[in-house]
């Protein structure tokens, strides 16, 4: 082989000097100019998101706070500005919700605002709200607390819009609402027990029911229809402390309280657990649900001085300090065994590319026992089942915040997908 005069064997130790740097340069060229191209757009998208925006900009605020700040852990501090609707402005609440209709004297409850520790949580901005979520739809799958919650997203969404009723049914427990200017969707599915479930005795050991839980199968009242939603929350607790009988397999495998004879008393955490388990496993089954699964998390009641049924009631006018209280036994138990369940079904979720998130409102609502109805649902003449309500939340009242942490959710969420784009689009 002949060589070239300015070229010599690779034994020679070298190329010629030029050609040398020639190649380093094109290497170096060809290595940075793909990270300037990224830096530079993702510059870009930190002063789109970060820019001074109108009210109705969904990246609003969000970018600041980022996915380091917890926006579940922290105290509830005076805000002199609320309540943003009131009792008479909004037909959504329930009679036994509306605490200032029935005499209640006190009205401080309703001025207060969740402040997270590391961080600011803006309040609810409806028109924001309704921007982000046009052309979605969300559904609330859970009891009359997860229905309490939807009522108060109604009331908080009033000043821009009121929903026109398109529900399929008559039946109040299965309501659907719609945002006309936005095409917005929101529903509520009646699921206490979020299982197959039917009421065995009316009146069972306690006068309130006992209910057989059929643990291994799904409701299909709500898991036959979420096809069609963007969001769906989850949530379930306060129907687990009554009487439960317990069946697997089509067979009765034990119970919660149920008194009879030969059957084992497993207690409620072992329906609680399955119950969400096999929900959980539904959501993950559904071929054509392409949405985000949120649960919320079981918001604790505050009955001092007796139980629900034993003249127990809630009469405290202020929240509580974070270090005055503290999650502990039903409340813990139950807190622990949803976030058990929810990492396994995200584990699994993930494998089908299911989202799942949580709406962490226990911490939070531990520390409002001045939140509740009390004696103040109804009529004081009136002869009701649930006579001093410490379950459910006054409208207005602490459960409005439940709207502020879901509206920043969805801005973190929007964000997470702008970068996911910028990441792999």
């Amino acid at each position: 082989m002949k060589l070239h005069g300015n070229e010599v064997l690779p034994s020679g130790k070298s190329y010629t000097l030029h050609k040398i740097l020639a190649i380093v340069i094109t290497l170096v060229l060809l290595t940075v100019i793909p990270l300037i191209y990224n830096l530079i757009n993702y510059s870009l998208f930190l002063h789109n998101t970060t820019s001074p925006t109108s009210p109705s900009s969904p990246y609003s605020n969000a970018i600041q706070q980022q996915d380091e700040c917890d926006i579940f852990t922290g105290e509830w501090v005076p805000n002199p500005n609320a309540p943003y609707y009131t009792s008479s402005s909004c037909w959504a609440i329930h009679e036994h919700q509306n605490c200032m209709k029935y005499g209640r004297p006190d009205g401080g409850f309703m001025q207060w605002r969740w402040k997270p520790d590391a961080c600011d949580l803006p309040i609810f901005n409806p028109s924001q709200f309704l921007e982000l979520m046009r052309d979605k739809s969300l559904a609330f799958v859970g009891d009359s607390v997860g229905r309490n919650q939807m009522q108060s997203l109604i009331c908080l969404l009033s000043p821009v819009e009121y929903p026109k009723d398109v529900s399929y049914t008559s039946d109040e427990n299965f309501k659907r609402w719609k945002y006309t200017t936005y095409n917005f969707t929101m529903a509520s599915f009646w699921t206490p027990h979020l299982i197959k479930a039917a009421m065995g005795d009316s009146n069972g050991p306690t006068k309130t029911g006992l209910f057989n839980l059929y643990l291994d199968e799904y409701d299909q009242e709500w898991t036959t229809q979420i096809d069609e939603f963007d969001y769906i929350i989850i949530s379930g607790g306060h129907w687990f402390f009554r009487p439960m009988v317990f069946y697997e397999r089509h067979r009765i495998v034990g119970c919660h309280y149920c008194l009879l004879e030969n059957v084992t008393d497993l207690g409620m955490y072992y329906g609680y657990r399955k119950a969400f388990r096999t929900a959980f496993k539904a959501i993950n089954s559904l071929e054509n649900f392409k949405g985000t699964t949120i649960l919320r998390t079981f918001a604790p009641s505050h009955f001092e001085n007796g139980l629900w049924n034993q003249g127990g009631n809630c009469l405290r006018t202020r929240p509580f300090r974070s270090n005055e209280t503290q999650l502990e036994g039903h409340n813990l138990e139950l807190y622990m065994i949803q976030m058990e369940e929810f990492k396994i079904a995200e584990r699994e979720g993930r494998k089908r590319g299911q989202k799942f998130r949580v709406l962490d409102t226990t911490q939070a609502m531990l520390l409002r026992p001045d939140g509740h109805p009390s004696r103040y649902g109804h009529l004081a003449s009136e002869n009701v089942t649930l006579y001093n309500d410490c379950v459910h939340w006054c409208l207005p009242g602490p459960i409005d915040a439940w709207s502020d942490f879901l509206l920043e959710m969805l801005k973190m969420e929007g964000i997470r997908s702008a970068r996911d784009g910028l990441q792999f689009g």
